[in-house]
């Protein structure tokens, strides 16, 4: 996957860029200082100037209001919020017309962004303020004040909290005065930008240290970038967060959402000081300091079933391959390609007007039938039906093109809706506030009573089994604790009884043709092979649990693979992260005879310090395998080390400083010396043999004295953690 990048031979404005921002799919409004405000026609190519802005206006931050609220179109929708350098805030019609200025801030106002219902616009200042607004533009509330200048602000996806710079640090300050108000050094340069995906909570950050990070709503670190050559001066996520992109000075990236990079693109744009993503998340455009406006589309995005694997490799063009006989079949659309899944034998295809379902069995006759909003944000299969999420609705189809129902609950937020928090089989949606809704797929009518599940804190991924009857289906959900819940879909009368089967979750699957649940649960691969025991006797789902260390997976594929690549991938990684067993497996197969031996002698050695030591000592760490081994007080495996490496005047010179083994030292050098037939020359140990006796007898027991001891004080510190444990 990558991001196909265009830019016009000349600027269309006159000096940089400031913000730009969509009005639909294929419209784009971009701001500059040359107080020009630009209507870019993406079908037709054209430019056109909407308005000239005064001349003390210099437009620093553009956000167009929200269309829809959960789901449904408001009026008045057709207008943005645009802040500038004189510390106004406009807000301005989309025919250019600024209906309403209000005096905003002291100083320039470096950012407004609307809410997602558009409820409420927030404002950041030079001044270090946080003003709220209404749609109206009249002042609400202060909602913060700080000494230093506010760069960028972002809304929760419950709209409660919003997450503002201050310096190095980042904080989020919920709307209500006496809540926590949580707050972090995020980067260690000037913060310049942040985000906040409405759909997976994640917060985007980037700044004057030239990196990027993501985080997640309780300010814990997901991923940081290594430092680039430039600040990064902009971020955004993907409107369906599985993406994002950061800009940065001639620098754009396009990452998945936990931080991997697709792509590095090197545009001639300057600093890129905004990006923005359409609504359907097929492009991007960002403000250059060069006066451009780039634009992208992301291509080369791959899908893949079993033998079959389809990749995008133009905006209407898709390439299917059969990888069992290298068939290739090229599959053209009329529009642009806005989502695709692939499952369950079927293709399933929308573009801006129309959804096209291919059977893997025949790619030339697609079915295909037209789309009432155009704008599909999800689609989610199971083995019958499809699903879509299109616009302020959803629907269940056939595989042949039926409508099969269209459930619909008050206050369902759809844009918020991604494939953990839906599943289908009956139709199952989360959501924060922490809700589950229940609908029967054929008939899109609620379950029972008509009443949700709720759950007590927020629920981030459900899932619902795929066999059995409908009266013993079961849903698993994980909320925002990582904990995981097992509850049936049907009640009879009472409330849903829901019980906690794992902790420490982060993700999970139910097997298509058994109702086998599977996750990875604290690092370890995790099975419950019969998760409704909890519903008949809650002491034996212990013992229907299989679990599996991940070391024992990568084993099975390489021995399964026989690739010598692979095991030397396989070696390198488990000595990285000190997994001394799989190593010895590893370097076994690939016949580094020298480094299992020494593998074998590390994992005999007694304590775990001095385990330590011959790891860095393996990778060539030399001297913090000594620093670590006299912090340990192991000052003979300090000597030993430099002994085993020829380095006599160190091994000396630390024999000498802890006056222990000096013969040792002396000893080991003389039966070198004359396994060589060699004269002592160095005057060091010249002046030291004179006075020291060397008797192998004495320096053996020794040696034996000083693991004896190291023995016993790994022991009793072992003792000592076990009762620390049982208090």
């Amino acid at each position: 996957m990558r991001l196909k990048t265009s830019l016009l031979k000349e600027p269309k404005h006159r000096e940089l860029v400031s913000c730009v921002g969509w009005t639909s799919a294929d419209e784009l409004y971009s701001c500059s200082d040359d107080h020009h405000i630009l209507r870019w026609n993406l079908l037709t190519n054209d430019t056109s100037v909407l308005v000239k802005l005064q001349d003390q206006i210099y437009p620093l931050d553009l956000h167009w209001l929200p269309k829809s609220v959960s789901g449904k179109k408001q009026a008045g929708a057709e207008s943005f919020a645009l802040t500038s350098t004189d510390g106004k805030l406009h807000l301005v019609s989309k025919s250019g017309r600024v209906e309403k200025s209000v005096e905003a801030h002291r100083g320039a106002v470096l950012a407004g962004r609307w809410n997602h219902d558009g409820t409420a616009l927030i404002t950041a200042g030079e001044d270090g303020q946080l003003k709220i607004w209404s749609k109206s533009g009249m002042l609400r509330s202060t909602l913060a004040q700080q000494g230093t200048p506010v760069y960028s602000v972002a809304w929760a996806p419950d709209s409660g909290r919003v997450l503002y710079t201050s310096g190095r640090q980042l904080v989020i300050k919920p709307l209500q005065p006496s809540a926590k108000v949580l707050q972090w050094k995020a980067h260690d340069g000037v913060i310049l930008k942040v985000d906040w995906s409405a759909v997976n909570d994640l917060i985007l950050s980037g700044g004057e240290d030239c990196k990027y990070k993501v985080w997640d709503s309780y300010g814990r670190l997901l991923f940081s970038s290594s430092a680039h050559d430039y600040p990064v001066t902009s971020v955004a996520w993907a409107p369906d967060g599985e993406l994002f992109a950061m800009g940065s000075f001639h620098t754009l990236r396009l990452c998945d959402k936990t931080g991997w990079s697709y792509s590095l693109e090197k545009p001639s744009t300057g600093s890129l000081f905004s990006l923005a993503w359409s609504a359907d998340g097929t492009q991007l455009a960002g403000a250059c300091g060069n006066g451009h406006v780039l634009f992208a589309h992301v291509v080369e995005q791959r899908w893949e079933w079993r033998n079959f694997e389809i990749t995008l490799t133009k905006r209407r063009t898709m390439q299917v391959r059969n990888v069992l006989n290298d068939a290739v079949d090229v599959l053209e659309f009329r529009d642009r390609v806005i989502k695709a899944s692939l499952a369950h034998g079927h293709l399933v295809v929308t573009t801006s007007l129309q959804c096209y379902v291919y059977s893997a069995k025949n790619w030339n006759t697609p079915l295909i039938f037209d789309l009432k909003e155009g704008t599909v944000s999800l689609i989610v299969q199971a083995e019958r039906h499809f699903l879509l999420v299109d616009g302020a609705d959803l629907f269940v189809y056939s595989y042949e093109g039926r409508l099969v129902s269209s459930p619909k609950s008050p206050g369902m937020r759809m844009d918020i809706l991604n494939s953990q928090s839906i599943s289908l089989r009956f139709t199952v949606s989360s959501f924060s506030p922490p809700v589950v809704f229940l609908f029967e797929a054929q008939t899109g009518k609620a379950i029972g009573d008509g009443k949700p599940l709720n759950h007590k804190i927020e629920v981030v991924f459900v899932a619902l089994d795929q066999c059995g009857s409908s009266n013993d289906r079961r849903i698993a959900l994980i909320d925002k604790n990582r904990d995981l819940y097992l509850t049936s879909v049907r009640k009879l009368g009472r409330a849903h009884s829901i019980h906690k089967i794992g902790s420490m979750v982060d993700t999970m699957a139910w097997n298509d043709s058994a109702n086998i649940l599977c996750g990875v649960q604290d690092s370890r691969f995790t099975v419950w092979y019969y998760p409704s025991v909890v519903f008949v006797d809650k002491d034996l789902l212990p013992k229907t649990i299989f679990t599996r260390d991940s070391r024992w997976f990568t084993l099975r594929i390489c021995r399964f693979a026989k690739d010598q690549t692979l095991w030397s991938c396989l070696a390198g990684l488990a000595m990285a992260n000190r997994e001394l067993s799989t190593a010895e497996v590893a370097y076994a197969a690939i016949g580094e005879i020298d480094k299992v031996q020494y593998i074998n002698f590390i994992k005999d050695l007694p304590s775990r310090d001095s385990c330590l030591a011959h790891m860095l000592l393996f990778s060539g760490h030399v001297q913090e395998a000594e620093a670590t081994l006299l912090q340990a007080n192991l000052n003979y495996h300090a000597i030993q080390i430099h002994i085993s490496l020829y380095n006599w005047d160190r091994a000396l010179e630390l024999a000498v400083k802890y006056k222990t083994h000096v013969d040792t030292v002396l000893a080991h050098r003389q039966k070198f010396l004359q396994d060589f037939g060699k004269q002592e020359t160095n005057k060091r140990f010249l002046q030291y043999s004179e006075g020291v006796e060397v008797d192998w007898e004495k320096i053996q027991a020794k040696i034996e004295m000083e693991f004896a001891m190291e023995r016993e004080k790994a022991a009793n510190a072992s003792v000592r953690s076990s009762v620390s444990i049982r208090r």
